[in-house]
């Protein structure tokens, strides 16, 4: 066989679905997901719990009571597109039949929860008075953290913000973000805890309406504020955070305290208490002058009184002072006599000398030794001379 072009095969299966009767005008109930406006036409998907269908209508007001997650039947025929080898089921009407599944199922959660108490008002604890380091679960890409980033530092800059990436829709994405919670609420450095993502459907948004993170926001031991889609949207875990904000900037503006207000009620206050002080300060000025000169004239009294007792006091001190002065002046006059006396040099002077020999003090002339130089000392000099001969003195009895 040939090959055909893409055209051509395009075209059979759009003659397929043309010539098949029973594809025409029928009715199919779905829930409404997935919906994209454009200027002329609203593409938008339907779904069961197996499968999804693309559809397109031109008639923009079928949507005017119809959103995201509402059960509807439509009506309409298949088309294929042969330039786009697109499918997708062309609807003329739609009618609402009943809720979705996801929304059926958002509601019997909810109602459970409730029952339970886990969106009691008892249960919230109250925002930190002062807040330094906020911790954020959310994803690491997008604007949602660079949104909160910006808002929380532009009002209060040495507010620190904690990161803990997860995934915000699909797969696991529910599991990743109860894991961020229960990482911060067992975290000490962080005194509060903000759960955030953008605007989404009701099916992008549903690992926030599910029991596992509900339960991780309920068992959190900080405090933490959901902000979780757009002001419009509401998620399970709104109800059970301890604070819903309607957008993430929103969570970060709730969380910080703008440090200009702080500035400025600072200011406000140090004024307040200056013109108390100044009003103080007048109200009790006279009385202060009145007991300062009370107290200035009291003193004056007691000098004079002692006047007279420290004067005696002072002339018996110097009288003191003087008779000890003069006490020890004579004994250092008799010390100095008695030094003066002993001072070798006085005997030199008297014509006495001081002999020595090796360094050592000759008192006898036993202790001479023959031919060995002896040192003389004189008071107004010094000789050395060489003993020759010595004679010793016998001892009488």
């Amino acid at each position: 066989m040939n090959a055909i072009s893409v055209t051509k095969f395009n075209s059979i299966v759009r003659d397929i679905f043309n010539s098949e009767e029973l594809l025409h005008n029928i009715s199919i109930v779905g829930e409404v997901f997935g919906v994209s406006r454009a200027k002329t036409a609203i593409y938008f998907s339907l779904k069961d719990e197996e499968s999804t269908l693309p559809c397109l209508t031109f008639n923009l007001t079928l949507f005017d009571n119809i959103k995201e997650g509402d059960m509807v039947t439509v009506q309409g025929s298949p088309n294929y597109y042969v330039k786009s080898g697109r499918f997708n089921f062309i609807t003329y009407s739609i009618v609402p039949s009943g809720l979705g599944l996801l929304y059926q199922k958002f509601v019997e959660l909810k109602n459970k929860l409730e029952k339970e108490g886990l969106f009691s008002q008892e249960h919230k604890k109250e925002m930190p008075k002062s807040i330094k380091r906020i911790g954020v679960v959310t994803s690491k890409d997008g604007a949602v953290i660079q949104d909160i980033k910006n808002v929380a530092w532009r009002r209060n800059p040495s507010v620190d913000i904690v990161l803990y990436p997860c995934k915000v829709q699909g797969n696991d994405a529910e599991k990743e973000i109860a894991e961020g919670i229960d990482f911060f609420s067992n975290y000490d450095k962080v005194d509060a805890v903000i759960v955030a993502r953008g605007g989404g459907s009701l099916e992008d948004l549903s690992a926030y309406n599910t029991e596992l993170v509900a339960r991780a926001t309920y068992n959190c031991n900080k405090f933490i504020v959901s902000a979780v889609g757009h002001e419009v949207d509401f998620t399970i875990i709104d109800f059970v955070s301890d604070l819903r904000a309607p957008t993430p900037s929103a969570a970060a503006e709730l969380l910080t305290e703008d440090r200009q207000k702080e500035k400025i009620k600072f200011r406000q206050a140090l004024n307040k208490v200056s013109r108390q002080l100044e009003n103080l300060l007048a109200d009790n000025l006279e009385e202060f002058n009145d007991l300062t000169s009370s107290f200035i004239i009291r003193c004056e009294d007691f000098i004079e009184d002692k006047k007279e007792k420290l004067i005696i006091s002072a002339s018996k001190l110097s009288y003191l002072a003087e008779k000890l002065t003069l006490n020890l002046s004579h004994a250092l006059e008799l010390k100095t006599s008695m030094l003066a006396s002993l001072n070798p040099y006085r005997v030199l002077k008297r014509g006495y000398a001081k002999v020595e020999q090796g360094g050592k003090v000759i008192n006898n002339a036993s202790d001479v030794e023959i031919k060995t130089p002896i040192e003389v000392n004189f008071e107004d000099g010094q000789i050395v001379a060489n003993v020759v001969k010595k004679e010793i003195k016998p001892q009488k009895d």
